[in-house]
């Protein structure tokens, strides 16, 4: 099978509001505890366009698998130069390199606006999302344990990120 990479369209958004909220739901990988509604979803996205953040959606088929964008890492003009992004894929894609491809995108987007670092946080134990980092030639640099409490229980949350120039 192959991935088709296109930017995001309103119509996208009830198959990634179903990865968000079944990420919320199943993992402790997404730190929320609620399930998003299809508005909340899209005024993000929203947001992230009129912002000038790209949105990038994989098919497979015809059919979204998953998504990548990125935003501001902190709010204060010296992070500027600075982001942290998200990439989820549901079941089906995931171990089949699609995510590589969206982040591969991700970059060189990124890239181009003139960022100088991409960063990526994660539960310690996803370590599918931290191997994954790596291989795009992430380093981590920060854990901070026992940030967040989910599914009755102590999560460390780990900080990774890449020089883009």
């Amino acid at each position: 099978m192959s991935l088709e990479i296109r930017p995001y369209q309103t119509a996208d958004s009830e198959a990634i509001w179903a990865i968000i909220n079944d990420s919320i739901a199943n993992t402790s990988h997404n730190y929320d505890y609620f399930p998003k509604t299809l508005e909340e979803v899209q005024k993000n996205f929203d947001d992230k366009i009129k912002e000038g953040y790209p949105i990038l959606v994989g098919t497979l088929l015809g059919k979204v698998c998953g998504y990548a964008t990125y935003g501001k890492f902190r709010a204060k003009p010296g992070y500027n130069r600075s982001l942290e992004h998200t990439i989820y894929l549901n079941s089906e894609a995931q171990g089949q390199g699609f995510g590589t491809e969206l982040m591969k995108h991700l970059i060189t987007i990124a890239k181009s606006q003139g960022y100088h670092v991409m960063i990526a946080g994660m539960d310690s134990e996803n370590t599918g999302s931290y191997r994954f980092h790596e291989r795009l030639g992430f380093k981590e640099v920060a854990r901070i344990p026992e940030v967040a409490f989910k599914f009755d229980k102590w999560l460390t949350l780990v900080f990774m990120q890449l020089i883009l120039e």
